[in-house]
């Protein structure tokens, strides 16, 4: 498992040239109609999604513009681990770190790299702001100053990504397979994540 640089994440946000998450006939770029841009809301899978990666899946979207979009889904835990453990799996050894974080599966694209989706309080020179409540740390450091009682006060570590290409997004939301919803920090950080589909759905939009 390894963490992303703020480089190889612009290169990663900049270029996405992904398959279709979705199998059905959806509308080229010069077909999808105009629509704003989705950095910072939340991305809702509708009842009639029909890729099972993204069944029922909350997505915070970190990016999206003109060159495609990348978010990451913050509803699918995996389990906790030591923070040790990970520090050590990205070689950084320190025995007298305690505690345990709990870990997500961010999205079906390169699942070995790490993000820590957390609060605005928190930043580095490599922190992405997302919509000044919410940004994004892909650095190991971040991780350190998490164990050293240093770091946001809210956080979530999240592997892999979901990604679109160019217009690729647009089309889903026309077809319906996706609701949007204002971004709110109670349900990317506080909500449980058993029931923040339920509770994004009460509050979703379908336009952009």
């Amino acid at each position: 498992m390894s963490f992303i640089s703020l480089q190889r994440l612009s290169a990663i946000a900049s270029a996405i040239l992904l398959p279709a998450t979705l199998h059905a006939a959806l509308p080229t770029p010069a077909e999808a109609p105009e629509r704003s841009f989705l950095t910072g809301q939340l991305l809702i899978a509708s009842p009639s999604m029909g890729d099972p990666r993204f069944l029922q899946t909350v997505i915070l979207m970190v990016q999206h513009d003109r060159n495609g979009a990348l978010g990451i889904v913050i509803n699918r835990p995996v389990g906790d681990r030591p923070l040790a453990r990970l520090l050590e799996a990205l070689g950084e050894k320190d025995p007298g770190v305690a505690g345990t974080v709990r870990i997500l599966a961010g999205g079906p694209v390169q699942p070995d790299i790490g993000f820590v989706l957390h609060s605005a309080d928190y930043h580095r020179p490599d922190t992405v702001e997302i919509d000044g409540h919410v940004a994004m740390t892909s650095s190991r450091e971040i991780l350190r100053d998490i164990a050293n009682q240093r770091g946001p006060k809210k956080s979530l570590i999240a592997f892999g990504y979901a990604g679109w290409a160019p217009g690729q997004l647009e089309g889903e939301i026309a077809h319906g397979f996706w609701f949007t919803t204002p971004q709110d920090e109670n349900l990317v950080f506080d909500d449980n994540r058993d029931d923040l589909w339920d509770h994004a759905m009460k509050r979703r939009t379908q336009d952009l």
